[in-house]
């Protein structure tokens, strides 16, 4: 999980005021101010710090250096705050606007307790992927600036390890809540269940949904499907051998078009909803999880199977797939099972949930579905 910082620099007071409480009870690590007084509103629970250049009035530094937790400095009067309060935690300022500069922030990163790093305006990411490069083994964290959400959810993913802060200037209540809720990411994995199949039936024609991801799959690698919103199964991806044909290690061939499968937030989604761009996530047979992206779907009528199944304390699990021997679910231990060489009594693997969904949200109410 990576760390929400906010710039509050320049902020009017009362929408800065406002900031604050927010972020307070939705999990900001860092509030950035230039306002002694306004540090004053900060609570406990959320580290407070400054940012100093050649251009901060002296006054006012000692201001600030008596109420932050955390003093950053530009990288070219950093020295001169070095030890300036024994438990006062310090950092190195850096703009990256050429290749000078991001060699220099590549020799800070590695070396800084903490790097703030403001790159220039520009539609690659890859000096930032230089920086986090160069700066892999280092100790030290990085704090990037990013423009707004959509940025920030770009700069934590780089590299698949992105910078481990990123900070943001709020233009409203509410962009705090969603840099979190980015920063947050989904949960590292899942609970999956071992579901025992007791019932298989051939339902004739219907239409089945296949996912094309814009993600390599891996072979213990699927997307969690079902009938109803309380119970899925992990179908696998395309990445076992099959006969007649290569494999296609983007694709799942998922489930009815009117399958659910999990999307991130803890949404749930019908598979005749996703189109090109569209997130949803990959799940593991251990239970990992991760976001992908849908490239397209594809839908066509085939023979559908449906397949039944049940908890060890007895929860129904109902899916209906394609009646074809080249979809599979997956099982413990990443065992593979071809649709129709399932038989009662075989395990698979599931994921089950406690709350019933309305337009994908998990809600606390009566609702049956059969």
């Amino acid at each position: 999980m990576k760390s929400a910082w906010i710039d509050l620099r320049g902020t009017a007071a009362e929408l800065a005021t406002a900031i604050i409480e927010e972020s307070t009870h939705i999990g900001v690590e860092t509030v950035v101010l230039d306002d002694p007084e306004l540090a004053a509103k900060v609570p406990p629970n959320v580290q407070k710090a400054a940012v100093v250049t050649g251009e901060t009035p002296t006054t006012l530094i000692d201001r600030l250096v008596d109420v932050v937790d955390i003093l950053i400095a530009d990288h070219s009067i950093a020295e001169k705050f070095e030890g300036i309060r024994p438990d006062l935690r310090s950092g190195v300022l850096i703009k990256v606007l050429d290749e000078q500069s991001l060699d220099l922030a590549c020799r800070i990163a590695n070396e800084a307790e903490l790097t703030l790093v403001e790159f220039r305006q520009d539609p690659s990411k890859i000096p930032l992927e230089i920086l986090l490069a160069a700066a892999d083994k280092a100790k030290g964290s990085i704090v990037t600036v990013v423009t707004d959400v959509e940025d920030a959810a770009t700069t934590i993913g780089v590299l698949e390890r992105g910078s481990d802060a990123v900070l943001l200037a709020p233009k409203r209540v509410g962009d705090a809540t969603e840099l979190v809720q980015v920063t947050r990411g989904e949960a590292a994995s899942l609970e999956m269940e071992e579901l025992e199949i007791v019932q298989l039936t051939h339902l004739g024609l219907g239409d089945r949904v296949c996912v094309d991801t814009c993600s390599h799959l891996r072979p213990n690698e699927g997307i969690l499907v079902g009938s109803y919103s309380t119970g899925l199964v992990l179908v696998s991806s395309e990445t076992h051998p099959l006969p007649y044909m290569p494999t296609r290690p983007f694709r799942v061939n998922a489930a009815a078009l009117s399958s659910y499968t999990l999307t991130p937030g803890n949404r749930t989604q019908y598979l005749s909803e996703l189109h090109c761009g569209s997130e949803i996530l990959a799940v593991s047979t251990d239970g990992s999880v991760r976001t992908v992206v849908v490239g397209r779907i594809k839908m066509e009528s085939r023979p559908m199977l449906r397949i039944e199944a049940r908890t060890r304390s007895g929860q129904l699990v109902d899916m209906v797939g394609q009646d074809d021997w080249h979809v599979r679910a997956l099982g413990p231990g990443g065992s593979v099972h071809n649709f129709t060489e399932l038989r009662p009594g075989d395990v698979i693997l599931g994921h089950t949930m406690t709350d019933q969904r309305h337009v994908g949200y998990a809600i606390r109410e009566f609702l049956h579905e059969q």
